[in-house]
């Protein structure tokens, strides 16, 4: 039996797919989102997710990866319970 590799720490890059992350609306940069809008070009959103926007992100729920990552980077919004 092979030895087990040590872990190194690294994180996977995350790879684009067409998944569970349609179904939430992502962060991204405001100007990379309105670029994208005008010249059709993929973004990336803080989960790692690539994609070209196309749909009204109101009417999807947060992805919960980017909001997490918000949260921790700008505090947790205290409104929700």
């Amino acid at each position: 039996m092979a030895p087990a590799e040590p872990d190194t720490g690294t994180i996977p890059r995350p790879v684009p797919d067409d998944g569970d992350h349609d179904r939430f609306a992502h962060y991204v940069d405001k100007s990379e989102a309105a670029r994208s809008y005008v010249e059709g070009t993929p973004v990336r959103a803080l989960c790692g997710k690539i994609w070209v926007p196309s749909r009204d992100p109101d009417r999807y729920p947060v992805c919960p990866t980017c909001k997490e990552i918000v949260d921790a980077v700008f505090g947790a919004d205290d409104d929700e319970s």
